[in-house]
């Protein structure tokens, strides 16, 4: 086992040095063995950052023996595809077992998948989407300050890498924030599945991080005594640290050295032989290729790890907000945020915000907590990740921002934070037509088909003030990603039959749970977020008609399932009304809900068939022919029309 020096040490004592180029040869041949048993997998770029590998994991302030030590310091592989190194180097370390890696690397059921997978103990965050680790580590970083806690993050990434715009907009982050305890280490290799990095797209990475305020330091990557001083934290500078650390691809095996075709292939049985004669080791293949095909898919299974996640304790008395009061449900949003802090002192949320906090009401937030907001820019690529990072860093975070950005453009990031089970609370602002002079650019319309497709992200579309205030408290004191969708208009406080708030001092929110607004016999109509009031509208018109109609509303309209469905059960139509786009939304989610259950039901389904315009809320609902009016109108027609058959 490699001495450890926690990089106490001021140069690698040469013991140490022996043992790590010992081992970093021993762990080339694990890389040879596992990609080639696997028939696939990237070994080139895996042997090209081993010594960075080991060098971090023998040194650093991490335990095999309790990965998930609060206050260890962190290791992020952005580029997850050097998996077969980062496995064949935690392995050697015994944070598991070497040999199931090697041998159930990249085979179904294996928790060893292509790319490094947070369920492993030792890797900090499942990467595999190029340019998100830096992001998600400055998150990181920040919510361990937040915590007190005092250590060191490495970032490890690819130089091709460096290709993508997000890691621009991350080390603008780490520098404004004053993250000098963030080191990224770019494996410049020089080379990319196309051939060499500067020449599929020329990068000047170094020239790129010192416009940005950072300090550049290169070395050869394969010395580890190089890799030792430059890599050990020097607590005397105030800036973050960019190492540039000049490897070969393939390195260790002279016909795969330099070699592009290696950077995503195996090599053949004959060829991985030749290698493991040349690292001086065991031709061990046959042997371990019996246990693989011996591997069961359900053997072995996911690393029985216990993530924390942070959740506020105090949920506070709810704001009850009286009828005669229209305000919007961002308003209550920004009130809830600023009671649960103050609640929860000594548990402070943090609160992420592109350049958007008057707006998405996190402004007060910010005055009183200057501390715990983090004002990132235009920058939302970053900010997703960031504050993903944050989330499962012990701290609850809140992003607020306008819903084309907050779904629509970071679609990407959620996907990479759902993957690695975050904890992070989105509240999206202007959705739907409501956002109405900005334009067709900024009317988020399909937020259900995006955030739908996330396994665990709970998406919720409360409809009016006093629902936002108790989805905003249920988020805070309960684990999981949210999307919290909302409008930007006032929004008319929701009544029940004596003219009380609906969501009340009785109400008590429950992810997944619809509520009946008003009872009916021949119509339902199922709403969600602002139309829940323009549909007690079309309720209205209809009673003058003498049509009974109820109005449900489906705040988690994802959620939908035969116990709901035996609700509606009875009614002669059943009308979804919506301003989300039509075939993505509320309503196809209750058709497929029919259609699985197999419930027989006159479903019409209204919502959004094109791009809207720019114009005023009430116009452009009028186009869409989704005013009340016009509601009415349709469900009349269409009724009739059924009554006929």
């Amino acid at each position: 086992m490699i001495e450890r020096t926690f990089f106490r040490a001021p140069e690698l004592p040469e013991d140490t040095r022996r043992e790590i180029v010992e081992f970093c040869r021993e762990a080339r041949g694990d890389i040879i063995r596992m990609t080639t048993l696997a028939g696939s997998g990237h070994p080139g770029g895996s042997m090209s950052s081993l010594e960075i590998f080991a060098v971090l994991w023998s040194q650093a302030n991490v335990d095999p023996g309790n990965p998930l030590m609060d206050g260890r310091d962190r290791i992020v592989v952005s580029h997850g595809h050097t998996s077969p190194g980062v496995y064949a180097v935690l392995g050697r370390l015994k944070f598991f077992d070497l040999k199931h890696a090697v041998t159930t690397f990249r085979k179904a059921g294996s928790p060893f998948e292509g790319h490094i997978e947070r369920s492993v103990p030792g890797v900090e965050l499942t990467t595999g989407n190029l340019g998100q680790g830096l992001s998600s580590a400055a998150g990181m970083a920040l919510a361990d300050r937040c915590r007190g806690i005092r250590n060191h993050v490495w970032v490890v990434a690819g130089d091709g890498e460096h290709q993508k715009g997000q890691i621009a907009e991350a080390r603008r982050f780490v520098r404004k924030f004053g993250l000098e305890n963030i080191t990224v280490v770019v494996d410049c290799n020089g080379l990319q599945i196309s051939g060499k990095t500067d020449e599929v797209m020329y990068t000047d990475i170094a020239a790129e991080y010192r416009a940005a305020g950072w300090r550049v330091l290169e070395v050869d990557g394969h010395n580890v005594d190089e890799l030792y001083r430059v890599l050990k934290p020097d607590n005397s500078t105030r800036v973050p640290l960019l190492v540039m650390a000049r490897t070969i691809m393939g390195k260790g095996v002279s016909f795969m050295e330099n070699d592009p075709r290696y950077h995503g292939k195996a090599l053949s049985m004959e060829q991985a032989s030749r290698a493991l004669a040349e690292l001086g080791q065991t031709n061990d293949l046959k042997e371990l290729a019996e246990l693989r095909e011996s591997y069961g898919k359900k053997a072995g299974g996911d690393f029985k790890l216990r993530f924390p996640y942070n959740i506020l304790e105090l949920e506070g008395n709810p704001v009850i907000y009286p009828p005669d009061r229209n305000i919007d449900n961002r308003g209550a949003f920004g009130a809830a945020l600023l009671d649960l802090a103050r609640l929860n002192p000594s548990n402070l949320p943090m609160v992420f915000d592109c350049d958007l906090e008057e707006s998405v009401r996190t402004g007060d937030f910010e005055k009183e907590f200057p501390d715990h907001f983090f004002q990132t820019g235009i920058m939302e690529h970053n900010t997703a990740s960031a504050a993903g990072g944050a989330s499962i860093a012990g701290k609850v975070v809140f992003w607020a921002d306008f819903g084309v950005f907050a779904a629509d453009e970071t679609f990407n990031q959620h996907r990479l934070n759902d993957i690695n089970m975050t904890n992070l609370k989105v509240v999206a602002t202007h959705c739907g037509l409501d956002v109405g002079m900005d334009g067709k650019t900024h009317h988020c319309i399909n937020y259900l088909s995006l955030m739908g497709t996330l396994y665990h992200y709970n998406t919720v579309v409360p409809a009016d003030p006093n629902q936002t205030d108790r989805v905003i408290r249920y988020a805070a004191t309960h684990p999981g990603n949210f999307f919290i969708a909302m409008g930007r208009s006032g929004t008319p406080v929701i009544t029940d039959e004596n003219g009380e708030p609906f969501f009340g001092r009785n109400y008590r929110f429950v992810y997944g749970m619809h509520d009946l607004i008003r009872k009916g016999s021949d119509v339902a109509i199922v709403a969600m977020g602002v139309m829940v009031h323009k549909a007690l509208e079309v309720r209205r018109h209809l009673g003058e008609k003498g049509i009974s109609a109820a109005v449900y509303n489906v705040s988690c309209p994802l959620c939908i399932g035969p116990k709901f469905l035996d609700e509606l059960e009875g009614y002669e139509l059943i009308l979804t009304y919506e301003d989300h786009d039509l075939d993505t939304g509320l309503g196809t989610r209750m058709a497929v809900a029919v259609a699985c259950f197999r419930k027989a039901m006159n479903l019409r389904r209204l919502g959004i068939t094109r791009y809207a315009a720019s114009g005023t809320p009430e116009d452009l609902y009028g186009m869409a022919g989704l005013l009340p009016g016009q509601v009415a109108k349709y469900v009349i027609r269409e009724l009739e029309a059924a009554r006929r058959e």
